[in-house]
């Protein structure tokens, strides 16, 4: 028994001794008791066991600093915040505010759509004294194709050739409205967005016969329309805002008869033999009592009427549809929504029909084209949001409610064309007068546009209303050789 003691005890002891000259690393250890069990005694034993410590660490992430949308800056002639109901630019300014937050919630954290209203003659003046004096430009603006020449010869705005050939709309863009947005040494400096050609509103039952064909002709129904207390046309036959009745009727009517305004040097060419018998024709039909005289009273007040219906017909541009309303027929049938869907209406009912003007013998029906189109001005400081604008708005989801809205004209692209909204009755009627006719742009190199407006428009107006006696070659001689003395 004893042996067997003695050597237990002395295990214990070296166990005890080993223990104590360990030094476990790290310091924290782990206790574990196991029992030997004999007859004669219990010997605890005590067993240490080194285990490693559990270090935590907590990583602090830094978020990324939000960048903030970038801000388009737009200048449109309409007003989102205008929500009047009768006000004249009603359609465009709805359209803005339907628009915006839809491109908005698009383009969320990338790009913010903001429009600062400009009156549309206002804008290019504007736009030019901007870039001039180095000060803050929009990022786009919408204007008419007419600017083309003046803002590229002031350096207003930017060179988008390249970018707009390498775009997928590029090659469905209808050629004639590109090229109102090409300057004379082929820049592309807009991009159209709806095509405005120059047609007739015409009250369908005040003219049985069918609308005249020829000058001539509309000079016969004048008379007969007279005789029953009405009249052939109301037209824009003031010269409100700086002259820019020279871009409607009466440009409609020099095309009729094989004339122009400009010489393709950026000057006027107004005494020319078509202009004259152009003159001539409108003066007769003022002189005999088939026009209204609230044709020249100015602010629009040419429309009061055609909405009435005691004139035949208006010729204007084809978005005049946005803003003669409300409307009573012949009949005496009322279109009373007061928007531009009255016009709509009555066209769909066949109370209103879409012609064109009518041709001096042997010549083509006269038209007026032109554009709504977007530039980007010198000095914008997102152009690329710009860009991205552009295409959004050119896109199919997009680009119907623009033609249908502000654009108040016919698509450019054949894709936008073909869809249904644009298989209605006015669209339909629109694409046939236009083929019908030769639609020329006004000015194709004049650059002082306002200033060769007010020179055609006085001239015009002296000649058929002022001074009806007046010389016509002579007087359309004096404002061709005043203008001309201001080009450089």
């Amino acid at each position: 028994m004893k042996p067997r003691f003695a050597l237990i005890a002395l295990l214990a002891i070296i166990v005890l001794l080993l223990g104590a000259c360990a030094q476990p690393t790290p310091q924290v250890i782990e206790k574990v008791v196991t029992q030997v069990v004999t007859q004669e005694k219990v010997v605890e034993k005590v067993v240490e066991k080194p285990v490693e410590k559990v270090v935590e660490k907590t990583v602090v992430v830094q978020a990324a600093t939000p960048v903030p949308a970038k801000k388009i800056v737009s200048w449109f002639q309409y007003d989102q915040n205008n929500v009047d109901p009768k006000a004249d630019e009603r359609v465009g300014n709805e359209y803005l505010r339907k628009t915006i937050p839809i491109f908005n919630k698009e383009f969320e954290g990338k790009y913010v759509w903001e429009n600062q209203f400009t009156p549309w003659d206002r804008l290019a003046a504007k736009l030019v004294a901007a870039v001039q004096a180095k000060a803050e430009v929009p990022d786009l603006i919408e204007a008419g194709g007419t600017e083309v020449n003046n803002f590229y010869k002031n350096g207003a705005v930017q060179d988008l050739t390249e970018w707009a050939k390498a775009q997928k709309w590029y090659a469905e863009m209808d050629p004639s409205a590109l090229k109102i947005c090409t300057t004379p040494d082929g820049k592309i400096v807009c991009i159209p967005m709806a095509n405005r050609p120059s047609q007739v509103f015409v009250w369908k039952d005040l003219y049985p016969n069918g609308f005249p064909k020829t000058t001539d002709d509309w000079l016969k129904e004048g008379e007969r329309l007279k005789q029953a207390g009405k009249y052939a046309m109301t037209f824009f036959g003031s010269t409100a805002f700086n002259g820019d009745g020279a871009n409607r009727a009466v440009f409609q009517a020099i095309v009729s008869f094989g004339g122009g305004y400009d010489d393709g040097n950026g000057k006027l060419k107004l005494n020319t033999p078509e202009n004259v018998a152009a003159v001539a024709w409108l003066r007769e039909m003022v002189q005999r009592g088939y026009v209204t005289e609230i044709s020249f009273a100015g602010g629009f007040q040419e429309e009061e009427a055609f909405k009435d219906a005691s004139a035949g017909a208006i010729p204007t541009g084809l978005f005049g549809y946005r803003y003669i309303n409300p409307l009573v027929a012949p009949s005496g049938k009322k279109y009373e929504k007061k928007n531009e869907q009255d016009m709509l209406d009555a066209i769909a009912a066949g109370d209103v029909i879409l012609q064109p003007f009518p041709a001096a013998p042997g010549k083509k029906h006269g038209c007026g084209t032109g554009v709504a189109a977007l530039f980007i001005p010198t000095g914008a400081k997102n152009p690329e949001g710009a860009k991205e604008f552009i295409n959004w708005t050119l896109s199919p989801a997009h680009n119907p409610a623009y033609v249908k809205g502000p654009g108040g004209g016919l698509p450019v692209l054949k894709s936008i064309a073909a869809l249904p909204d644009f298989q209605t009755p006015f669209y339909q009627q629109a694409y046939q007068v236009a083929s019908a006719s030769e639609c020329k742009v006004a000015w194709p190199t004049v650059v002082n546009v306002t200033g060769a407006k007010m020179a055609v428009m006085n001239a015009v107006y002296k000649l058929i209303k002022t001074d009806p006696k007046a010389d016509i070659a002579t007087e359309l001689q004096k404002a061709e050789d005043e203008f001309n003395k201001t080009v450089k």
